[in-house]
């Protein structure tokens, strides 16, 4: 497939309009915790119905608090991503460093630690000093 037509499938796509099962953005900002959640999947049906934590709660309120433009930093890797959070910036904590996400209408209904990954990859070089001479030879075995 030529590029021209593929960035133009690319540029249709992003164009289109969100929804989440049926539902704009304005609709699911407007809607309250509860009806959110009877379309949310069964996980979140789950947290929200069971009730949120006292360091979630926190979270949510300092969310409501702050303005738009600051960025919220948390721990609460297992908060859920609510409509209301939408073009938020929020750094979570990985274990080791705060990773700032900007929070995008794909995401609701997910938690925040799904996108602050806590692992990442470490590729290693060859054998050292010390090491048996048949293991410098590893690709061949």
């Amino acid at each position: 497939m030529p590029k021209a037509r593929r960035a133009k499938k690319v540029e249709a796509r992003r164009k289109r309009e969100f929804s989440y099962r049926g539902k704009s953005l304005p609709e699911l900002q407007a809607m309250n915790l509860e009806e959110l959640s009877r379309i949310l999947t069964a996980r979140a049906r789950r947290s929200i119905r069971r009730g949120f934590n006292t360091e979630t709660t926190q979270f949510f309120e300092r969310m409501r608090s702050t303005p738009k433009e600051t960025t919220v930093r948390t721990h609460c890797r297992d908060a859920l991503i609510l409509p209301e959070h939408v073009g938020r910036k929020v750094s979570v904590h990985t274990g080791k460093e705060f990773k700032e996400i900007e929070v995008r209408p794909e995401m609701i209904g997910h938690y925040y630690g799904e996108f602050a990954l806590t692992r990442r990859f470490e590729k290693h070089s060859g054998p050292g000093v010390g090491a048996t001479r048949s293991s410098k030879f590893m690709p061949l075995k």
